[in-house]
C-alpha cells in the first residue's frame, strides 16, 4: 500500500468514527489532517473533501502521464441498476 493510500485509509477511519472531525475535514481537509494525525503537507498541495452518498458516484481522473494512453482499453463491467 502506498503512502498516499495509507493516509487516504486513516483519514477515513477517522472521518467514520469522529463526527468533529468529519465536519473539519468537509470544511478544511488539510488542516484537519494536519491537526487530527500530524501529517505535514507541502503548502502547494491542495486537498478537496467532499462526502459520497448512496446515489452518486464519484470518479477522479489522474494527471495524464506524459500523453500515454492505452487504446487498447477495453471496460470490464457495467454499472447495473
Amino acid at each position: 500500500m502506498t503512502s498516499g493510500a495509507s493516509l487516504q485509509t486513516q483519514v477515513i477511519q477517522k472521518a467514520w468514527q469522529d463526527p468533529s472531525f468529519k465536519a473539519k475535514l468537509l470544511s478544511d481537509p488539510k488542516a484537519a489532517i494536519q491537526e487530527a494525525l500530524g501529517v505535514l503537507l507541502p503548502d502547494h498541495i491542495e486537498i478537496k473533501a467532499v462526502e459520497e452518498n448512496p446515489n452518486e458516484f464519484y470518479l477522479v481522473l489522474p494527471p495524464n502521464p506524459s500523453g500515454v494512453i492505452a487504446a487498447d482499453v477495453q471496460p470490464k463491467a457495467v454499472w447495473g441498476m
